[in-house]
């Protein structure tokens, strides 16, 4: 073994050894590598985790590692959490801390304050503040193995030693243009622990409301829980207990016995009769001989007077000039509900009505619509101007 050699952290005295050298630092940059395409709950196989002058891999998988020491840092609420597209990530802390960890600081939505892209790569990302062009060859790595080689573990960390160079270019770029509070309030969504809320009573949110009628909304929600509480307890994805188009089916048709089930064409041949068919038809049946107690109360939405011809259109190419002008995606500003709604004169309605997005782009959206914000075009550009 050479001194380059990467080990990962495998007991608990030297994880918590590790966290007490990375407790000074003022940030923590975080990725996990996991398993999920065959379970409810994913399986953790590896965290890499990087600060101000240490970094480290964690092996979760470990026979006796109690990871309490990184789960205590990591929920300290003192310390910014740095992830690149966060969510899944935040999905595995959640699982093992009962909460998210916060405050937290997605790379991927700062870049679309600063005009990096929408939704752009991790490798990407880096290339474009860094100059750093990352190895592929281990991304599709089964991290489950052990043991793993030390390209893969060097692929690994490099997730959160790029991430650090990353973080501190962007956090001071932001700083500068005034745009931190932006990123903040858009980390609040993944601060709310309403995120990941699991209860399969609020399984039915997860799917598209066809119908606004009871008997629909009560089979609706009864299976949609049926197969949250049935996907938990099996720890497969839902998708394998039963797909969502399926649920649509029932919901529409009801089917009351495995023969009527058997007819539909989106549930499984021979589910009805299946080791689970009858726990699913008793839901069914449930749901139909009590809507009201099933069916979850969605409100009307209440007649609006449709957006004056032309006014969505307006507010696309204003949005478009904003966001060009300030090097911003558009998409962080506003989207195409939002424009919709502010075209009917309802931008108290959306995020566009107050704070930044206001300052920057919801004043001017109501200056257009009232008449006091005009468009030319000049040289082949577009250019909005204030009028007398």
């Amino acid at each position: 073994m050479t001194e380059q050699d990467l080990v990962p952290i495998t007991d608990t005295a030297a994880l918590d050894a590790a966290c007490e050298a990375l407790r000074p630092s003022e940030f923590l940059c975080v990725d996990t590598e996991f398993h999920r395409e065959t379970t409810y709950y994913p399986k953790l196989c590896l965290v890499q985790v990087s600060g101000e002058g240490c970094e480290f891999i964690i092996d979760p998988l470990a026979d006796g590692l109690d990871l309490s020491p990184f789960l205590a840092l990591l929920m300290e609420p003192s310390r910014v959490k740095v992830f690149h597209a966060a969510r899944q990530d935040m999905d595995i802390f959640v699982e093992l801390a009962g909460a998210p960890p916060a405050p937290v600081f997605d790379t991927q939505i700062a870049a679309m304050a600063l005009g990096l892209g929408d939704s752009i790569s991790y490798d990407n990302l880096i290339a474009r503040l860094t100059g750093a062009s990352i190895d592929k060859s281990s991304q599709f790595t089964d991290w489950q193995r052990r043991p793993l080689t030390q390209k893969q573990l060097r692929y690994a960390l490099g997730d959160v030693t790029h991430l650090r160079d990353a973080y501190l270019r962007m956090r001071e770029t932001l700083e500068r243009q005034d745009r931190m509070d932006w990123v903040r309030a858009e980390m609040a969504v993944y601060e709310d622990p309403e995120l990941y809320d699991a209860d399969p009573k609020n399984a039915w949110q997860r799917l598209k409301v066809r119908r606004p009628r009871k008997d629909y909304l009560a089979v609706l929600a009864a299976v949609a829980a049926w197969r949250e509480e049935l996907a938990q307890t099996l720890d497969k994805p839902r998708r394998r207990v039963l797909k969502d188009d399926a649920i649509q089916e029932i919901a529409e048709q009801r089917p009351v016995d495995a023969k009527s089930m058997d007819r539909l064409r989106a549930v499984p041949t021979g589910f009805g009769k299946s080791k689970h068919g009858e726990s699913l038809l008793t839901a069914i049946r449930n749901a139909i001989n009590d809507p009201e107690a099933y069916a979850p109360h969605i409100p009307r939405e209440p007649q609006r007077n449709p957006a004056p011809p032309g006014a969505t259109d307006m507010l696309k190419v204003l949005l478009k000039t904003v966001s060009d002008d300030r090097n911003v995606v558009p998409r962080l500003i506003a989207n195409a509900a939002d424009l919709e709604a502010i075209a009917q004169g309802r931008i108290s309605d959306t995020a566009v009505g107050s704070g930044w997005r206001y300052e920057l782009f919801g004043k001017r959206a109501e200056a257009l619509l009232d008449g006091h914000l005009a468009v030319r075009f000049r040289g082949g550009e577009v250019e909005f101007f204030e009028t007398e």
